[in-house]
C-alpha cells in the first residue's frame, strides 16, 4: 500500500474514472435544466420519473436506482456533489484503475438504492402510514459516502478539510462523523436518505473487501471464463467415458482420470496420450 501523508489542497488530476463521472454527471444536470427552462412541467415530469421513488420501482419502474443518481436539483447541492466526487475518485484513481473506482461508485449507488428500498418495504409493512415514498431519493450522495469509506478503510489516515471549517482530520475519523449524522437522521424526517446514505458506504466497504484489485470486468470475466473452462473439462470427461464403453465393446479396456487423461497401466509405453 502506498505512503499517505496529508492531502494537499490542490485539485486532483482531471482523467480517466474521474473525468468521465463528473461529465456524465454534468451533462445531466445540465440537461435536466435545459428542459426546465423550456418547460417546467416537461422537467418536472422527467425528473419525478428519474428519481428514486420505491414504490414506482416496486411497480415496475426499474432503472431508477440508476438513474437517481443523474439528478441534481440545487445548484449549491450539486456543486458540493460534484467536487466532492472530483475529490474523492481523484485520490483513489491514484492508487487503483480507472475501472476499479467506476466499479465502486456503481456500487455504491446501487447500494444506496437497495437500503433505500429495505427500509420501504420494511416500514410499510410494519407501519403504512409512514408514507417513505414522498422522500425519493436523487443526487450521487450514495457514491460520494460509498468512495469516502473506502478511502477510510484502504488510506483511514489521509487528512481532509471538515467542511466549512478550516480543520484538518483523518478520512476514518470524517467518516465516523459523517455515519453518527445519518444515524442519528434515521430518527427525524429523513429516514429514508440517512438509510440510503448507510447503505452506500456499507456497499463501498463490500466491494472494497470482495472485489478484484482490477475492478468488476476482471471478475465477469473470470467467472466467465471459469464457467467456460467447467464445461469443457465436463465434455472431456464425458467424451472420454464414452471412449471407454467403446472400447469394452471391442475386447479392450482403457481408462481415464479426473481430468479425462487416458492412464495408461504401462508407464514405460510412450504412446500414452492425454
Amino acid at each position: 500500500m502506498p505512503k499517505i501523508g496529508s492531502s494537499m489542497l490542490a485539485f486532483p488530476d482531471f482523467r480517466g474514472a474521474t473525468r468521465r463521472l463528473i461529465l456524465i454527471n454534468l451533462a445531466a444536470y445540465f440537461a435536466l435544466l435545459l428542459f426546465s427552462l423550456a418547460s417546467s412541467a416537461a422537467a418536472s415530469r422527467i425528473a419525478a420519473n428519474l428519481v428514486f421513488d420505491p414504490f414506482a420501482f416496486i411497480h415496475g419502474a426499474l432503472w431508477q436506482p440508476v438513474t437517481y443518481s443523474l439528478v441534481h436539483l440545487g445548484i449549491l447541492g450539486t456543486l458540493f456533489e460534484l467536487l466532492s466526487l472530483w475529490f474523492l475518485t481523484g485520490f483513489l484513481e491514484r492508487y487503483h484503475n480507472a475501472n476499479w473506482v467506476t466499479s465502486l461508485y456503481a456500487v455504491s449507488v446501487l447500494g444506496s438504492a437497495i437500503a433505500a428500498l429495505a427500509l420501504f418495504v420494511i416500514a410499510n409493512s410494519l407501519a403504512p402510514s409512514l408514507l417513505l415514498s414522498a422522500n425519493p431519493l436523487y443526487g450521487c450522495f450514495g457514491g460520494v459516502f460509498g468512495l469516502l469509506a473506502a478511502i477510510a478503510l484502504l488510506y483511514g489516515d489521509v487528512q481532509f478539510m471538515l467542511f466549512p471549517f478550516p480543520i484538518g482530520i483523518k478520512a476514518r475519523y470524517l467518516v465516523i462523523i459523517y455515519a453518527l449524522v445519518a444515524v442519528a437522521m434515521l430518527f427525524g424526517q429523513e429516514k429514508m436518505y440517512a438509510f440510503a446514505q448507510l447503505g452506500g458506504a456499507l456497499a463501498g466497504l463490500a466491494w472494497v473487501r470482495l472485489a478484484p484489485r482490477r475492478g468488476s470486468s476482471v471478475l465477469f470475466s473470470e467467472t466467465w471464463y471459469g464457467m467456460r473452462n467447467r464445461y469443457y473439462r465436463w465434455k472431456r470427461r464425458r467424451a472420454a467415458r464414452k471412449f471407454e464403453v467403446y472400447m469394452r465393446s471391442q475386447g479392450r479396456t482403457v481408462r481415464f482420470d479426473g481430468q479425462g487423461r487416458q492412464i495408461d497401466d504401462d508407464p514405460n509405453d510412450k504412446k500414452r496420450w492425454n
